[in-house]
């Protein structure tokens, strides 16, 4: 694991890709760090997927207002892995559906320290996050940051 080569999320005029070179810097994306790696690993044995070694993770911050529109997690090479989300800071309600756009959609409250993960027959559910509430986090203040691992390539 302490090879492990990250992967980074890459948006330009060709469109979004992951991709092992940052394209700012010309150089390789760092490797994620092992507390990263130990926390995404351990979440992901627990839920059934003892092996789980990522190789990215997506940042997204939400202040208040912001929301995720229902996507499918479906550009990774490998789908047979999970996808492991580490929220940290404002609660927020995470919206899990089924595999087609149409089908039923459930709400989950996240606090600050929760994880989800899904794989295997959900791998490809829609998903997403409702509009953040106004609040202050006692760490992060008016924010949410959500951690998503997984194995890109």
């Amino acid at each position: 694991m302490t090879n492990c080569r990250a992967v980074g999320w890459v948006t330009d005029r060709t469109g979004y890709r992951y991709d092992r070179v940052d394209p700012g810097s010309g150089l390789p994306w760092p490797a994620l760090p092992e507390v990263f790696r130990m926390v995404a690993g351990a979440a992901a044995a627990a839920a059934g997927y003892p092996n789980f070694v990522p190789d990215a993770c997506l940042i997204n911050r939400y202040e208040p207002g912001a929301r995720l529109s229902l996507h499918q997690d479906k550009n990774e090479q490998q789908l047979a892995n999970p996808i492991v989300s580490l929220s940290l800071g404002l609660p927020a309600k995470f919206q899990f559906g089924g595999v087609k756009r149409t089908d039923p959609v459930r709400s989950y409250a996240l606090q600050h320290g929760d994880v989800a993960v899904w794989g295997g027959p959900s791998r490809l559910c829609y998903h997403g996050v409702l509009p953040l509430k106004d609040g202050v986090h006692d760490k992060l203040g008016r924010q949410r940051i959500n951690l998503t691992f997984r194995v890109a390539l």
